[in-house]
C-alpha cells in the first residue's frame, strides 16, 4: 500500500498514527515532493468510485487562490485530472492506494472497514 500525504497536514498525521497503531505496513510518499501523476490520479479516481471533485483539497490555500470552487463545474474530467496532476497541494489527502482500492481523506470507520 502507498500512503500519500503531506507531513504538515494534521489529518495526514492522524491517519499515519492510526496505520502505525494498527500495525499496517505502507510505503510513505510526500504529496508535495512527489505529486501524483495524471495516470495515477486517473486510475485512483476509477478505483475509488468517487466523484472527481472529491479529489480536490477544497480547504487548501491554492484551491482558494485559484478560485476553483467557481471553475470546477465548467471543467471536463480530463481538465480536472490534468489540473490535479500539476500540484500535489491541490489534491485531497491522505490517499491510501492498495491492491484494488483507494481511500481519499481519512475517515477512521472507512479505513477500518477496508483494512481490518
Amino acid at each position: 500500500m502507498t500512503f500519500v500525504c503531506y507531513t504538515r497536514c494534521g489529518t495526514c498525521q492522524k491517519a499515519r498514527k492510526w496505520l502505525e497503531e494498527k500495525g499496517i505496513e505502507y510505503i510513505y510518499r510526500d504529496i508535495k515532493s512527489e505529486n501524483p501523476s495524471l495516470e495515477e490520479l486517473s486510475a485512483w479516481h476509477k478505483m475509488s468510485g468517487l466523484p472527481l471533485r472529491k479529489f480536490f483539497n477544497t480547504s487548501g490555500q491554492l484551491y482558494k487562490t485559484m478560485e476553483l470552487k467557481n471553475k470546477l463545474h465548467g471543467m471536463s474530467e480530463e481538465e480536472m485530472l490534468a489540473l490535479l496532476a500539476t500540484d500535489g497541494m491541490l489534491v485531497k489527502r491522505p490517499i491510501l492506494a492498495g491492491d484494488g482500492f483507494v481511500l481519499v481523506g481519512f475517515k477512521e470507520a472507512d479505513w477500518a472497514e477496508k483494512l481490518l
